[in-house]
């Protein structure tokens, strides 16, 4: 084992690292961002005394190609069978954790690490997340003496299913709820989001019994608490899409020790800069094969707003979610964001985008789908139809200053042909900086991978 400054509390002690992740919550969904429903008091205090970063997207909508690339800190198309839902990760690619623990920490996590996929598949005998443990308590009675420690704590909120009728019955508010406009405004969608507000809630609840746990053991100050999720909200045009409620996520970073707090950052951040930063901060050297870039420098900075000039966009993807399509392929995308544009190249544009109609099984069975699924051909509710399961053209364009929701496809507009000339050409520089197997032209042999999930027919009704 390599030998690593011990945990004293001291300026040049490394800091304890806690990673809580909830499972499919969009960016717009704490009450730090402004939501007027939503229960987060323990995201908040994260956000408040560290860091809230307005602007930060996960690799891939989708958990287990999400979850790998923070682990490894590389995009997720690089991770070969790991780009795949229900997928393995093969024991070549390092994680954080692993390197971590090489040098002296105390890793592990609780509930939901990386993954849905199969660990055996990928040559591995644990989860790439650590050691597995019940909970926070268990894993820090097993803790040496004065060793840091680095905890994935990895929620299952708020992925379906939900108790139908939960968040009204909690005593959320229906009337407050902020329904997106991808989605109908109607009261069988609004309880839908209540319910998924009260999985939040729920997640928030447990990760504040952490951070209680921590300020007790007056361990809280010297931890780098990071608070995120995999990707977006698991309703229809969101999750599993390159929109920016399926890509978008809330990102809080807390370690008062380092960096001043009560700032909020709007550079773009991709979860890919994680795994680079945590390391930076045990003084650790970033892997080389880690495509992430710190965002240290952005913590430490005093300043608000954007700070890296460089930072001005993000590169997004997707390859298969679901098997629920003919031949069990994908929808392969690639897209770009930056702050007055999001750009989208389907790069199999005959195949449906949620999966083979009339299941779609790409999107997960809830009261919004069946709602939406049941109006198709209804006045005032067909365009929710078409745009969460419709076919979708070779390029996407969206102004957000005009379209913030990103609903109007301005790619044909000649007016913008030089921005989305402009947005293709770096996408197409940064896939090949990468090395995007897609952007070398190698065969995509990963759409025939395995898929270690066990689906049924009802599942995804």
């Amino acid at each position: 084992m390599a030998s690593l400054v011990r945990c004293t509390g001291g300026a040049g002690s490394p800091p304890n690292i806690l990673f809580a992740i909830s499972d499919d919550q969009s960016f717009a969904h704490t009450g730090a961002a402004g939501d007027p429903v939503v229960q987060t008091p323990a995201f908040d205090r994260v956000a408040g005394e560290g860091v809230l970063f307005s602007h930060a997207f996960c690799s891939s909508p989708s958990c287990t190609p999400s979850r790998g690339a923070i682990l490894t800190g590389q995009d997720f198309y690089r991770l070969e069978e790991g780009m795949n839902l229900w997928s393995s990760l093969p024991a070549k690619f390092a994680t954080y954790p692993d390197l971590l623990e090489a040098a002296g920490y105390h890793i592990g996590f609780a509930r939901k690490g990386w993954g849905p996929g199969s660990l055996e598949a990928g040559g591995r005998s644990r989860n790439p997340a650590g050691p597995r443990y019940e909970d926070f308590g268990a894993f820090d009675r097993d803790r040496p003496e004065g060793v840091p420690f680095c905890f994935w704590f990895g929620s299952s909120d708020p992925h379906r299913a939900y108790a139908e009728g939960s968040g009204l019955a909690s005593g959320l508010s229906l009337e407050d709820v902020r329904v997106p406009a991808f989605l109908p405004d109607v009261p069988e969608v609004r309880s839908d989001i209540l319910d998924y507000y009260f999985e939040i809630g729920r997640f928030d609840r447990e990760l504040g019994q952490i951070l209680s746990f921590l300020e007790a053991r007056g361990e809280l100050d010297r931890t780098m608490v990071i608070v995120t999720s995999d990707n977006g909200m698991p309703f229809p045009r969101a999750k599993a899409d390159l929109y920016d409620y399926g890509t978008r996520v809330p990102l809080a970073i807390r370690w008062p020790e380092r960096f001043p707090g009560g700032r909020v950052v709007s550079d773009f951040v991709s979860q890919v800069d994680l795994a680079p930063t945590i390391l930076e901060a045990a003084g650790l050297p970033q892997h080389s094969d880690m495509t992430g870039r710190s965002i240290l420098g952005l913590l430490a900075s005093s300043r608000e707003g954007r700070i890296e000039r460089a930072r001005d966009h993000v590169v997004l993807a997707r390859e298969r979610h679901t098997p629920w399509r003919a031949g069990r392929v994908g929808y392969p995308m690639r897209g770009i964001r930056t702050d007055g544009h999001l750009y989208i190249r389907n790069l199999e544009p005959d195949r449906w985008p949620a999966g083979d109609p009339p299941i779609f099984g790409e999107v997960d069975p809830s009261p919004t789908k069946d709602f939406v699924r049941a109006r198709r051909d209804s006045p005032g509710f067909e365009r929710y139809y078409r745009a969460a399961f419709s076919k979708r053209p070779a390029e996407e364009l969206y102004d957000l200053a005009r379209d913030p929701a990103q609903l109007t496809n301005v790619a044909s507009e000649s007016s913008l042909a030089s921005v989305k000339a402009g947005l293709a050409e770096h996408l197409d520089k940064r896939l090949l900086e990468t090395a995007d197997p897609r952007a070398l032209d190698r065969p995509p042999t990963w759409e025939a991978d395995p898929h270690y999930g066990r689906v049924t027919l009802e599942q995804r009704r």
